[in-house]
């Protein structure tokens, strides 16, 4: 289903929650599948292709243990051209790998107004269904490129804010003064040698338990968006 939904151009979409988001984004709807209820409640635009579905269908279509109500194809567009309203923060993330985690950033940034993601190549796709679900919305509004990330963070003339265990603590680092990036590594190996090269102001959330191995990559981001740009 996803090389088929890669090589049209289309992404799935879940839920009457995302539905809804789906709807109102200027995304361009190509079908819909959907139980007797949503169709009662929601009303589907006139001209929208809709296929009215019992819940076993809907089950077999969906990529969830419990299908819920609806489930469409949206065209993807080149969501790299859309606006980026002002933000202190640029999110850069290299080899992420799990789409719960990819999909939970892109919510996280869109909640602080971060509207541009910058990946490399081989992070999981901002489409993937479970990405999708997991923004919970954030990818209808945030303009998500993939690119060589060293090269582009060497050429984006900005400082670059990187977590690492060799970092300075959080409360000590420089908070930036402008846009800035920031990296978030991958969940298990952390940032590449390649992208850590182009770091400027590696940084630290200590381990103040003691116990605990890691971070969850996410929640990492979470706490150094609020630390470091929040208030700036």
């Amino acid at each position: 289903m996803q090389k088929r939904c890669d090589e049209d151009g289309v992404f799935v979409v879940e839920g009457p929650k995302m539905a809804a988001e789906a709807m109102k984004s200027g995304f361009a709807v190509r079908a819909v599948c959907a139980t007797t209820e949503w169709m009662e409640t929601y009303s589907p635009t006139p001209g929208l292709e809709c296929y009215e579905v019992s819940p076993a269908e809907l089950e077999r279509l969906s990529n969830f243990k419990t299908p819920n109500q609806v489930w469409m194809l949206v065209e993807r567009g080149d969501n790299s051209s859309f606006p980026t309203p002002h933000s202190s923060l640029v999110l850069a993330l290299d080899r992420i790998q799990d789409p719960g985690n990819m999909g939970t950033m892109m919510r996280t940034a869109d909640w602080y107004g971060i509207r541009h993601i910058v990946c490399s190549t081989d992070t999981v796709s901002c489409y993937n269904p479970k990405v999708v679900q997991a923004s919970m919305g954030a990818v209808f509004r945030t303009r998500v490129e993939y690119v060589d990330l060293p090269q582009w963070l060497s050429d984006c003339g900005m400082p670059v804010f990187g977590a690492s265990l060799q970092g300075n603590p959080i409360g000590e680092a420089q908070r930036p003064d402008g846009t800035a990036v920031l990296l978030i590594g991958n969940e298990s190996r952390g940032i590449s040698p390649e992208a850590m090269a182009r770091v400027t102001h590696p940084v630290l959330i200590p381990n103040i338990g003691g116990t605990a191995e890691s971070l969850n990559a996410s929640v990492a981001a979470g706490i150094l968006i609020d630390r470091l740009w929040t208030n700036n």
